[in-house]
């Protein structure tokens, strides 16, 4: 653990999500003295996705008074905001507001700018492949382009990210961005700043490009309105955040090489932290640049605890884990896809979720989609190793999933390995982590003193070579559907 001097601290993290903003308030152990969140709502119809982004402003300002009136807080060293990845819209300077939307905000999955994303695809910039960042209708820059073709909208807005928003109108005036959420707007993460050329041949006015700067690096204070406002005291320190993704790893700690976590949610989603970005060919995993040095790879899986809630409506999932203990292995297999195609750790847009076999009841069918998820992640930690990234030790479990009594037990049984689950795996959290970084020297460093473990599950004795052999059936299941040769 890092030595530092601020251990009366507490430190404000901020994660601008969904369906709502959450706040918490941790010390440099990693205590959380504080949380609240407020909801917001969204507009969805068919692949178009908005949200007003003075709903971020005003959820966030909620969220922050009720954390600042617990009376628990203490010193504010800093905080730090996380939103999600490729959700991008234009604000200008306007009497006193550093970030007015003179656009609407499109989602992380809004699908509306899909022939950008191809004509980014067929001239991108160089430093794009090198981190294995692959043009999608998803992609920030792909929004950009369609918004800036869509709009009518002064030469002087800029690209924003919901982060940026809530950043600049803490401080006041406007902000640099931070890489991370950058990504998917087009920065080239090899040289941590945007291609300028590529860029304005593609349409995007340089001038309307922020700041690049690097995660934890300080983007100003919190000016005296937005004090008053949100109850954080005026000269708190404003530290550059991350996407979601990568928040929640710096919540699970996974951050020296060789470490990796999932996200067990209503998808999977795994990130790791390697010395090198990794290549995929399949596009299936891309890398973040880590602000320690290294980089985090991960793909996101269109299978999860989503299935669960469509097979399951209203059940109790407690009593089903239970019962699912008896079937181990299954006698059935399972994929189980939220929806349909398949992202990571094959890439298949026509796969469809699928059940191999009939089980005796509702235990059985619990078991074998259980069973599935893990499986899933077998085949994700096979697929990053097969590109040369390692994996060593034990794998820290987070999200939803990690909450179930039966489950990590069962993901150590079938990867083999060791896993971990954190105490707390909130992304806001792990903003609070970010915005401590500095006081610890980095951001592992923090990581180190903050992120606690809840509980550790190791494989029991003979379990591993139990579930290989359904493991192997399930993908020789894949090879006779074509997914995997």
């Amino acid at each position: 653990m890092t030595e530092h001097a601020d251990h009366g601290l507490t430190w404000l993290g901020v994660d601008l999500g969904t369906q709502g903003v959450r706040v918490v308030a941790a010390t440099a152990d990693g205590t959380v003295v504080a949380k609240a969140s407020a909801s917001l709502g969204s507009r969805r119809d068919g692949v178009r996705h908005e949200q007003d982004p003075e709903e971020w402003w005003s959820a966030f300002a909620a969220a922050a008074r009720e954390v600042m009136r617990a009376g628990t807080v203490g010193t504010v060293g800093g905080l730090a905001v996380c939103s999600t990845s490729g959700t991008v819209l234009f604000v200008r300077d306007v009497d006193g507001d550093p970030s007015r939307p003179v656009t609407p905000a499109l989602m992380y999955d809004d699908g509306r700018a899909g022939t950008y994303a191809t004509r980014l695809a067929a001239d991108p910039a160089p430093g794009w492949a090198a981190a294995g960042a692959r043009p999608q209708a998803s992609w920030g820059l792909a929004k950009a382009l369609w918004l800036l073709e869509q709009h009518d909208f002064p030469g002087d807005a800029r690209l924003s990210h919901q982060a940026d928003l809530v950043a600049a109108r803490l401080a006041g005036v406007p902000v640099a961005t931070d890489w991370s959420h950058a990504l998917k707007s087009g920065v080239d993460l090899m040289r941590a700043d945007w291609p300028r050329d590529v860029l304005d041949r593609h349409g995007l006015d340089p001038a309307r490009l922020p700041a690049v700067v690097a995660p934890g690096a300080r983007l100003g204070e919190v000016g005296a309105a937005a004090a008053k406002l949100t109850g954080i005291p005026a000269g708190t320190p404003i530290l550059a955040g991350l996407t979601d993704g990568c928040a929640a790893q710096v919540a699970s700690g996974a951050l020296t090489p060789g470490a990796w976590n999932y996200v067990l949610g209503t998808t999977l989603v795994l990130k790791g932290t390697t010395k090198a970005p990794v290549e995929d060919p399949s596009g299936a995993v891309y890398s973040h640049r880590s602000p320690d040095g290294g980089w985090w790879p991960g793909g996101a899986s269109s299978a999860g605890a989503g299935v669960l809630a469509r097979e399951f409506p209203g059940a109790d999932l407690a009593a089903l884990d239970e019962a699912a203990a008896a079937y181990e292995p299954a006698g059935c297999l399972a994929y189980p896809l939220v929806g349909r195609g398949e992202r990571f750790p094959i890439s298949r847009p026509d796969a469809e979720g699928f059940l191999d076999g009939t089980p005796s009841g509702d235990a059985e069918r619990h078991a074998a989609l259980l069973q599935g998820v893990a499986f899933v992640e077998r085949l994700a930690l096979e697929h990053v190793e097969a590109l040369g990234a390692a994996v060593t030790g034990a794998v820290t479990l987070t999200g939803g999933g990690a909450r179930s009594a039966y489950w990590p037990r069962l993901h150590a049984d079938i990867l083999g390995r060791e896993i971990v689950v954190p105490e707390v795996t909130d992304g806001a959290f792990g903003m609070a982590v970010v915005a401590a970084a500095g006081t610890y020297g980095s951001l592992s460093g923090a990581a180190d003193a903050m992120v606690r473990v809840r509980s550790r599950h190791l494989p029991r004795e003979g379990s591993t070579d139990r579930f290989t052999d359904a493991y192997q059936r399930w993908r020789d299941a894949l090879v006779r559907r074509g997914w995997l040769d």
